[in-house]
């Protein structure tokens, strides 16, 4: 990148957290900001910056935030409180998940013929995890019953991570054309792409984990290199995997779980880290995203692509939910309230740059179109709605009469959400 453009995004960087708080009560949110500088100073605009995502340090960029979001969104879940309180976000992930994949992979059939089904289902697989940040509001508000927003945060820090190794699968379908009557295939695929990056992560994230633990115990362990300890073991994870010919970010989300199972304690380090440094590399991602892709796809909408872009963020999503969440006893607006709030984010961006790149896939241009014009809608979307809506849910629940006895009000605690 050139030293007008990197002087650009430095400026945008501190210009908008000089007003980063007083913009937090606005519809105006991060992402949507730096998409829209991303734009501009790309080349459908200002031409100001050359950006790809095959370009080295771009890519290394990208494939950080990605390690670094699957590790600490899993980090992040205390499983011993989620066991205890799985209800809403067991019902969204177990119920909800593969609904939404079924109905995204059917809405993609019928809405483009030229993508046969597995190239349909690899499309919705990647626009099937939710990005909570991107409605920052939604898991933050003191105004939404904390078992609502929690429900939320949950599944948007499992979901990326679940679709992994369903992703990985359906790459390997679309790219190579496999005869799916050769099983032998399938499990020498599953024991080395899923399977080792599951033991490789487990392994480090535990054995990491228990050793940061013991030695910060000890009072040897000073502050900044907790953190920095943190996220290295989720890079060793991702290394270990790729280096057996698994997959290194199933690994960084198995090892996320791991980790926190094992040092939960040592889990705020991890959470300050991403607070910091991942939100600097979610931001430009998104700058970047809005530089390489959604610029140049701002001549290349057609009807097709605006239908499943509709589909997606409404049906495709709002249906599944409301059937997973049938009998739980959550009011209707409820029940539409955490259907909307799926945002589609940083893990679609990522989970289409790596997966579908590597995959070279016939249909690249229009699955990575129909992913770009996904996360653009969204982007501005939820973002601008978040606010909003999360205010007047919030005053709904508050006047309800019946408010002391409803399902959203049953007591939860806390976890920590990725901002």
């Amino acid at each position: 990148m050139e030293y007008v453009a990197i002087a650009t995004v430095a400026a945008v960087i501190v210009g908008y957290g000089l007003v980063s708080r007083r913009l937090a009560t606005t519809p105006l949110t991060g992402p949507i900001v730096f998409v829209g500088v991303g734009v501009l100073i790309g080349p459908s605009a200002l031409d100001l910056a050359d950006v790809s995502f095959d370009r080295g340090a771009v890519r290394i960029l990208a494939e950080a935030t990605l390690i670094l979001l699957l590790f600490t969104d899993a980090a992040r879940i205390d499983l011993a409180t989620l066991r205890r309180y799985f209800s809403l976000p067991g019902r969204l992930l177990g119920i909800g998940l593969p609904l939404t994949l079924a109905a995204g992979t059917l809405a993609a059939i019928l809405v483009f013929p030229r993508l046969g089904v597995w190239e349909a289902a690899l499309l919705a697989a990647i626009l099937t995890p939710t990005d909570a940040a991107l409605g920052k509001a939604v898991v933050t508000s003191r105004l939404i019953p904390v078992r609502v927003r929690q429900t939320i945060n949950v599944e948007s820090g499992l979901n990326d991570g679940l679709m992994l190794p369903i992703i990985t699968a359906l790459v390997a379908v679309v790219a190579v054309g496999v005869d799916l009557e050769t099983p032998a295939y399938w499990l020498r695929f599953v024991a080395t792409q899923v399977g080792f990056g599951i033991l490789a992560g487990a392994a480090v994230g535990y054995v990491g984990g228990r050793l940061l633990d013991h030695f910060a115990s000890r009072g040897w362990v000073e502050g900044a290199m907790r953190q920095l300890a943190t996220l290295s073991i989720a890079v060793a994870a991702f290394a270990l995997a790729s280096a057996v010919d698994g997959n290194g970010f199933v690994a960084a989300f198995v090892a996320g779980i791991a980790f926190g199972a094992a040092a939960r304690e040592q889990c705020p380090g991890a959470y300050d880290f991403a607070e910091d440094e991942g939100q600097l590399f979610a931001l430009l991602t998104f700058l970047f995203f809005g530089a390489a892709l959604a610029g140049p796809a701002l001549d290349d909408l057609n009807w097709r692509i605006a239908l499943y872009v509709v589909l997606s963020l409404t049906v495709v999503r709002m249906l599944p939910v409301a059937l997973s969440l049938a009998g739980s006893r959550l009011r209707l607006p409820t029940v539409a309230f955490v259907g909307w709030f799926g945002p589609r984010g940083l893990a679609s961006i990522l989970f289409g740059l790596f997966i579908l790149e590597e995959a070279e896939v016939a249909v690249f241009e229009e699955v990575l179109m129909v992913v770009t014009w996904t996360v653009m809608v969204s982007v501005v979307l939820h973002g601008a709605t978040s606010y909003p809506l999360a205010n007047r849910y919030g005053r709904w629940v508050d006047a309800h009469p019946q408010r002391p006895v409803m399902g959203e009000m049953e007591a939860m605690p806390e976890m920590p959400t990725r901002g």
